[in-house]
C-alpha cells in the first residue's frame, strides 16, 4: 500500500490529537489565541512539557505561532481540522452505505426462509 502525502498528513493530525493535553490545548485555541505561557498555567507541567506539546501541534498544523514583540501567541489553524473532518465524514459515508447493504443482504436472506 503506497502512503500518500495526504496520508501521512492525516497520521500526524490524529496523533497530535491522540493525547489528552493536545486535545485540551487545541480546544482552549478554538476560543482564541494564546501564548504558550498561558496555555501552560492549567497544567502541572514545566514550560518545556507544554512546549513539546505544542511543537507536536505545529508539525502537524494544527496550531500555528505568530509573533507579536516579545511574545509568540499560538493560533489555531481551522484547514487542518476541516481535513481530519472530510475524512472522518467519508468513512462515516463509506460504513453507513456498506451497513446499509449487509442489512439489504440479511432481509433477503430472512425472506428467503420464510418462503
Amino acid at each position: 500500500m503506497t502512503t500518500t502525502l495526504e496520508d501521512r498528513q492525516l497520521d500526524s493530525l490524529f496523533t497530535a490529537l491522540s493525547d489528552p493535553t493536545r486535545r485540551d490545548i487545541v480546544a482552549r485555541l478554538g476560543a482564541g489565541e494564546a501564548t504558550v505561557k498561558e496555555l501552560a498555567e492549567p497544567y502541572a507541567m514545566s514550560l518545556q512539557a507544554v512546549s513539546q506539546h505544542i511543537r507536536v501541534l505545529e508539525r502537524s498544523g494544527l496550531i500555528s505561532q505568530g509573533r507579536h514583540r516579545q511574545t509568540r501567541p499560538c493560533r489555531l489553524e481551522p484547514a487542518a481540522l476541516e481535513a481530519a473532518l472530510s475524512w472522518i465524514e467519508e468513512s462515516r459515508r463509506a460504513w453507513s452505505e456498506r451497513m446499509d447493504r449487509m442489512e439489504t443482504h440479511l432481509g433477503r436472506l430472512q425472506d428467503g426462509e420464510n418462503q
